[in-house]
């Protein structure tokens, strides 16, 4: 039985062998690329050239707009809310009456402390001519020292009580002052918190209206905290050019630009500058803070908003660009298809510093003018030519210039 086995075994392998050969050449992946071999045609792909220009160093980030100034406005003291002098989401101006409270109290305090003045100042003069006399007199050794020196003495008192008097009437002003109330800032109210005809106090939290200043409007965003070091790096380049630093007006973030986009839609919302870098990362989140400040007279940014945001840190000059579609990667990482002059294709490992806008910054892997594909890839093979696809409807290939060295959008 051994023998019949080991018999089987001999005769058995061989023809699997053959069997498992036979079937891998007939389902062999050849069908895409064999009319090609077998022609000679090229392969169809797009392609662009390698492109030099400017490019911004942006940190992206996420924000929350804030109006630029707000207060909730409250009662000074206690009293009727007569009336309110806006509407509710009225766009008010500095100095605008918001609210008039009941005044009649403050105003008879006001009287009462008025007349208490007149009556001191009166006394007082009436002492300062007395102690003109009594100096007269005791010139002339018609009264005793001591009586002249106790004159002196009430002279000094009533005027005491004059400034306090005087004190009393700047106070009851002051309270009346506060039965008016008036709007700080130009800014747009929100809704109506006290209708007239209510008891407000000072102690109450809730406030009248609450008043936002939305132009200018600020944008509080995070960036990670690794970022921190590249903003350094930008403040000390901004020191070393003087022009640049005159452009922050002593403020040097105010040199940085801000964009702020629609979230995940990439709308241009406003552009701004930066005014602030929190003085701590916040270890929690692992992240820093920064505020823009923004023109938003057009009201396209509205407190509690969320948006992204772009702080731009500078220019990097002369980059190469490509289409991020011509950046693949592989086993060895990323590579670009790079077309020759003999129109065949080789690999060029890249590397990439940054992608944004559709756009990969190229690092090293490739030089101005090269021609590499952005479409047309996954039939691609070292050696293998290539032809450029001629779209009667479309006008130059995806990305910053063609191979027919238009630029893109021209």
């Amino acid at each position: 039985m051994s023998g019949v086995r080991r018999s089987l075994l001999l005769i058995g392998l061989p023809v699997l062998v053959m069997l498992g050969a036979a079937i891998w050449w007939l389902s062999r992946p050849t069908a895409a690329v064999a009319p090609s071999s077998a022609t000679g045609a090229p392969t169809l792909v797009r392609t662009v050239l390698v492109r030099q220009q400017d490019v911004p160093i942006r940190l992206p980030g996420l924000g929350a707009v804030q109006a630029w100034e707000s207060v909730t406005v409250r009662s000074r003291i206690d009293g009727q809310l007569e009336s309110v002098g806006f509407q509710e989401g009225d766009a008010v101006r500095q100095g605008q009456l918001i609210a008039q409270l009941d005044d009649r109290v403050q105003k008879a305090q006001l009287a009462q402390a008025v007349a208490q003045l007149d009556r001191d100042q009166a006394q007082l003069g009436n002492a300062r001519q007395d102690l003109k006399r009594y100096t007269e007199l005791v010139r002339h050794a018609a009264i005793d020292r001591q009586t002249l020196d106790t004159q002196r003495a009430q002279v000094a008192a009533l005027q005491a009580t004059v400034q306090a008097d005087e004190a009393m009437v700047q106070a009851a002003r002051v309270q009346l002052a506060y039965t008016r109330i008036e709007a700080p800032f130009d800014g747009l109210t929100g809704a109506r918190l006290v209708d007239p005809g209510n008891l407000v106090r000072a102690s109450d939290a809730q406030g009248l209206v609450v008043i936002n200043q939305i132009d200018p409007i600020a944008v509080s965003f995070t960036v990670p905290d690794i970022a921190y070091a590249q903003i350094r790096m930008a403040l000390d380049a901004l020191k070393a050019d003087p022009a640049a630093s005159r452009a922050g007006e002593g403020n040097p973030l105010r040199a940085f630009q801000v964009q702020v986009l629609s979230q995940g839609q990439a709308q241009m919302l406003g552009e701004g500058h930066l005014v602030l870098m929190d003085n701590q990362i916040d270890a929690a989140s692992g992240t820093l803070r920064l505020k823009a400040r923004l023109d938003n007279a057009a009201h396209r940014l509205w407190p509690g908003q969320t948006v992204d945001v772009r702080l731009i840190l500078g220019v990097r000059q002369g980059a190469l660009v490509v289409p991020d579609p011509a950046v693949q990667r592989g086993a060895q990482g990323l590579f670009v298809y790079v077309v020759g002059q003999d129109d065949a294709v080789q690999t060029h490992p890249v590397q990439v510093l940054v992608s944004q806008d559709g756009f990969s910054v190229i690092a090293q892997g490739l030089a101005a003018g090269d021609r590499v594909v952005v479409d047309g890839q996954y039939r691609l093979r070292p050696g293998m030519r290539v032809a450029e696809v001629q779209d009667s409807h479309a006008g130059a290939p995806p990305g910053p210039q063609s191979a027919g060295g238009k630029p893109a959008g021209s």
